[in-house]
């Protein structure tokens, strides 16, 4: 019986939407190897809803499994050639696994034959999802920097505040229990001037909760609290301060 290790990635939830969901791969995936006589015995998955560590840890295991298993497998399985990487260096990896250790690609999607007109054609799908990857990388730091420029919020939000959507646009709202604490160490610190290491003191002994998880206030935390100007409303990005819509917990 023949033995292959297969991979499943998506990219969002409209990858999901549009069908393209883990379990949408994985079906198809273990459909093929059956019908080809054989059987998935490694499977990895990547959702790019993960950090990018995670992303890369699934891959590097994939890269290191194959290279090991490779007298033993038949082929790598991909949905399609833009799920097998989302750039041209991870490409070049899993072309090198079929040169070097005779492991055939195979996108069961998109088959293509291990010849030069094959690779071609493999090549430029490979070369159209890291154009798609890069590009769409520079439109979500344009979308970001458009945002901040017009006074909304990107990113999770500050002690203090909570990430909520309104009117369908992703922005921040104080947080009654969190925002009335950063006030009291501002006060502390401005009107009581009382040190970082007494406003530690002081904002513990009073019984506030810092996160229900960890109920005392870090020193680290509050020092970077009373240096944050997102508290007199604004924002930070890319080494520059931008005045912002949200409502600001401190006067200037």
């Amino acid at each position: 019986m023949k033995q292959f290790a297969a991979l499943a990635r998506v990219s969002s939830r409209e990858q999901e939407r549009e069908g393209f969901s883990l379990e949408v791969q994985e079906e198809a995936l273990k459909r093929y190897a059956t019908q080809a006589g054989g059987e998935i015995v490694k499977f990895f998955k990547i959702a790019e809803t993960a950090s990018k560590g995670e992303q890369r840890k699934t891959f590097r295991e994939l890269i290191a499994y194959a290279k090991k298993n490779a007298f033993a497998l038949d082929g790598l399985l991909f949905y399609k050639v833009d799920r097998a990487s989302r750039n041209l260096f991870d490409y070049v990896e899993l072309e090198r696994l079929e040169s070097e250790y005779n492991l055939p690609f195979i996108s069961i999607s998109q088959p293509t034959e291990n010849t030069p007109a094959g690779r071609m054609m493999r090549r430029t799908l490979a070369n159209m999802a890291s154009f798609y990857t890069e590009q769409m990388s520079v439109d979500v730091r344009e979308g970001i920097a458009r945002r901040v420029k017009e006074g909304w919020f990107c990113g999770p939000a500050p002690y203090g505040y909570r990430n909520v959507r309104k009117d369908g646009r992703g922005v921040i709202e104080t947080d009654p229990q969190e925002s009335a604490n950063v006030k009291r160490m501002f006060h502390l610190y401005a009107y009581e001037n009382l040190t970082l290491d007494g406003v530690v003191e002081k904002i513990n002994s009073e019984g506030r909760v810092y996160r229900p998880s960890q109920p005392r206030f870090p020193r680290t935390s509050i020092h970077t609290i009373l240096k944050d100007r997102a508290y007199i409303g604004e924002i930070h990005h890319k080494g520059q301060w931008y005045p912002g819509k949200h409502e600001p917990l401190i006067d200037r």
